[in-house]
């Protein structure tokens, strides 16, 4: 089965709806690998999952940890090689294509509303369009289909 592939444009605070889409699959049991750029926004993207919501815990780790085969969400920096223990869900913060994504069932790419993130969205779109995948894209702060 091929990789489904999922575009969320215009995001105002992608790293805030990346946990918000980790604490959605990790409820409905999902394994969720969180791709970032580099060592910041993997950081921030730790701190933020657990403050994400008080009365929530989505348990997480570095895809590098010891745990991450029994973690639900991890999280990996792309400016590093990443071995995912999981093939489920993998949402996509950086600005290049995400080595082995085929291996997933579903690849989410979140786009902020920069041109800087877009710009490079806009390729990723067309790569995984000339490999023939299901697209669809989304309006991330209307939360509806383009």
């Amino acid at each position: 089965m091929a990789t489904r592939v999922q575009f969320y444009h215009n995001a105002e605070h992608p790293l805030a709806l990346a946990c918000e889409f980790a604490a959605r699959a990790f409820s409905d049991g999902r394994k969720v690998a969180l791709r970032v750029a580099d060592e910041a926004m993997a950081r921030e993207l730790d701190r933020l999952l657990w403050n994400f919501d008080p009365l929530e815990f989505v348990p997480h780790v570095m895809v590098d940890s010891p745990l991450a085969a029994e973690t639900p969400v991890v999280i990996g920096r792309a400016d590093t090689p990443l071995r995912w223990p999981e093939t489920d869900v993998l949402l996509n913060l950086a600005d290049d294509i995400p080595e082995g994504f085929e291996r997933f069932r579903m690849l989410v790419e979140i786009v902020g509303q920069s041109e800087a993130q877009k710009l490079p969205a806009r390729a990723r779109w067309k790569h995984y369009k000339q490999q023939d995948l299901r697209l669809q894209a989304f309006d991330a702060v209307r939360r509806e289909a383009l």
